[in-house]
């Protein structure tokens, strides 16, 4: 081959090199994220159990751990096809069990597989079905808490099936699926909503329709504290970390500047989370309660999982603040109104979780395009510098469509669950504890706590 035939393919050949060592980059960032994520299964296991009795743990670690086995199930055989599939605004409608053309890592105009609303992502296939596959797992573990200590296993098992392979990837579908949310303008970066709000709704169903659990509420709320803060501590601080996985992996490219800003906001909502709700707590029930605080942490987290790419620091910071004084109250209020949710699942991810997407249209300057470094911007920049109050009605509107769907979609399933198999086991399981009445072991046999009442 002659001299001046080398000299220009190397151009090419270089330019094709360097695309082919971002596939592998970009490869690498999204599936180490996915771990991340999926480890967080491991902190919702720890928290959940360590804020429950000791004689309902293998209950919680049972549930945590087969959760994600389900969702792998439910969300390779539908689920990924009804949230990312080509289809209609409303759900997807191609792509099941992975089938169907898919020229990643192609993107833009290259792109004509069947999952076109990921084109953006030049990623494999697996890379992209992994990553949210881990996403769908979160949703169905945050039900597990508020139904802790009175539910049938087989009614959960089943539930967590029809949440994750139907109800979430529709609604997931329309906000990152390209549906109608989508079109109207509505952002959600990494889930405040699409992730957190809809495992918080149906948490809020399966509490309301379970009831609470025997001699929780009488003249008076009574406590019921769990059997092991240190495991739940351990448990917080595996979501922490986690977290640097779910927001910043949400760029499914390896993207440093983008990467690097989500990571300090992400922080700064949760340390923020968790001193506001110290204090908080403190000065509102006396004491500076640990299990308020893990709450704090992870209010942070979720408020801030929806804005976190296009807002500043200072706006994470009282985004986080914001989410730590109002889980404790909603904590207590979720008391007040008879609602017991064992780990206070309902009130992290579904109360924190909506003014978390509400925080977006407050917040943001630039929803939709990331990353935005305006550090300079005071933290209320996005409502004053124009379009905020739009963008609000927008979230708001997003936040009651899926809102109404889920709720709808789960009562309909519990119900159905209640009148079959039974979604309630009975007083005398209750009494002994899940562990024996559902599983026939003890968590602790050699201490004999698992008896206790």
């Amino acid at each position: 081959m002659a001299l001046g035939t080398v000299l220009m393919l190397c151009p090419a050949a270089l330019a094709q090199g360097a695309a082919d060592l971002q596939v592998a980059l970009d490869t690498l960032w999204v599936l180490v994220a996915g771990f991340l994520v999926f480890f967080m299964n491991a902190g919702f296991c720890m928290l959940e159990t360590g804020f429950c009795r000791s004689k309902n743990a293998i209950n919680l670690l049972a549930k945590n751990l087969i959760v994600f086995g389900l969702s792998t199930l439910a969300f390779w055989v539908v689920g990924f096809a009804f949230m990312f599939g080509d289809g209609n605004p409303l759900f997807g409608f191609s792509g099941f069990l992975l089938q169907g053309a898919d020229n990643s890592p192609a993107t833009g105009d290259a792109y004509r597989g069947t999952f076109s609303a990921l084109s953006w992502a030049g990623v494999p296939l697996n890379a992209k079905f992994f990553f949210q596959l881990a996403f769908a797992g979160t949703a169905a573990t945050i039900v597990s808490g508020a139904v802790a200590e009175r539910i049938k296993f087989l009614a959960f098992f089943i539930f967590s099936l029809l949440l994750v392979g139907l109800s979430y990837p529709i609604t997931g579908h329309w906000v990152w699926g390209g549906g109608m949310l989508a079109g109207l303008g509505f952002y959600d970066f990494a889930g405040s909503t699409v992730v957190h709000s809809v495992g918080g709704w149906a948490a809020l169903v399966g509490a309301i329709l379970l009831g609470p659990r025997r001699g929780r509420f009488q003249a008076r709320s009574v406590a019921m504290p769990g059997h092991n803060l240190s495991i739940s501590t351990l448990g917080c601080f595996i979501l922490w970390l986690g977290w640097f996985g779910f927001n910043p992996g949400s760029t499914m490219a390896a993207d440093p500047f983008a990467i690097s800003h989500i990571v300090v906001t992400t922080n700064f909502a949760a340390a923020l989370g968790g001193l506001a709700a110290t204090v908080t707590s403190w000065i509102y029930l006396g004491k500076p309660d640990l299990s308020m605080i893990i709450n704090g942490v992870l209010a942070g987290l979720v408020a801030v999982t929806a804005p976190c790419a296009y807002v500043n620091l200072g706006s994470a910071a009282l985004i986080g603040l914001v989410a730590g004084v109002v889980v404790v109250f909603s904590v207590t209020l979720m008391d007040g109104l008879k609602i017991d949710d064992p780990v206070g699942a309902v009130s992290v991810h579904l109360v924190c979780g909506v003014w978390g997407t509400v925080a977006l249209g407050l917040f943001s300057v630039t929803p939709g395009t990331y990353p935005w470094y305006g550090e300079g911007s005071g933290p209320l920049a996005g409502l004053l510098m124009g379009g905020g109050i739009q963008q609000l009605l927008v979230q708001l509107l997003g936040i009651a469509a899926v809102g109404a769907f889920t709720v709808i979609f789960s009562l309909v399933c519990w119900l159905i669950l209640r009148v079959t198999v039974g979604i309630r086991v009975s007083e005398a399981d209750e009494h002994k504890g899940l562990d024996l009445g559902e599983h026939a072991m003890e968590a602790y046999p050699e201490f004999q706590v698992g008896r206790q009442g």
